[in-house]
């Protein structure tokens, strides 16, 4: 995401807090800011695929990903 965008979700925020937005401004703080947590999130997805762990024997190993908690334990 480029600085502008950014910008504009602090400046709407800032907004926002002041004196409130319009339905427009609320939809595009909305838009941007699911953006924002899309490229986050893909950012932070790519880094944690790059990741390896070296155990004490010098063995290096991906990240997997965990099984989802289902809530029981047994």
């Amino acid at each position: 995401m480029d600085q502008k965008k950014i910008s504009r979700i602090n400046e709407l925020a800032r907004k926002s807090k002041a004196e409130g937005l319009t339905a427009e401004e609320q939809t595009e703080q909305k838009q941007l800011r699911e953006e924002y947590k899309a490229e986050y999130i893909a950012n932070l997805r790519a880094q944690l695929d790059n990741t390896v762990i070296v155990d004490e024997n010098g063995n290096r190993r991906r990240l997997r990903q965990k099984k989802p908690y289902n809530g029981l334990r047994h």
